[in-house]
């Protein structure tokens, strides 16, 4: 394999792995992923919205639980169905925005008296990420490019 054609390969994969390993590019095309990730974006959206409006409200947390543990829930499986399609996921953009809003999700749930702020910035943070142009979450934070399906 040349250069040009190991760069467009994409990260972690070597010649002959094709679709296969934890970091195939381009990612694997699952038919059951767009549907799975639109039900679970929507019930992560709404339960998101459940538990940061409860903590800008001063909600006790036992009301807000189901709706943090559907949160985490969905976001969990979110994540999953990236990582299941390609690993090279968390080393582009995107999913550094992602490990971004989870570690100021998990430094919320460590400092319950800004929990509402880090919260809220998690949000800002997903709502961003989630509308980046595909050149940006595309990007890759390894190879310094952005990776196309070529």
């Amino acid at each position: 394999m040349r250069e040009g054609e190991r760069r467009r390969a994409g990260a972690g994969v070597r010649e002959g792995t094709g679709r296969s390993g934890l970091f195939p590019w381009p990612p694997r095309d699952l038919r059951w992923a767009r549907p799975v990730q639109v039900a679970l974006r929507t019930l992560h959206v709404a339960a998101m919205a459940v538990v940061l409006g409860g903590l800008a409200f001063d909600v006790p947390d036992a009301r807000l639980h189901t709706a943090g543990i559907v949160t985490l829930a969905s976001g969990a499986g979110l994540l999953a169905v990236e990582i299941a399609r390609s690993g090279v996921y968390l080393y582009m953009l995107a999913g550094a925005v992602t490990l971004l809003k989870l570690a100021l999700l998990v430094i919320g749930q460590a400092y319950p008296a800004a929990r509402f702020e880090l919260y809220l910035a998690a949000t800002l943070l997903a709502s961003v990420g989630s509308h980046m142009s595909s050149s940006w979450r595309h990007y890759s934070l390894l190879e310094r490019r952005t990776l196309t399906r070529e």
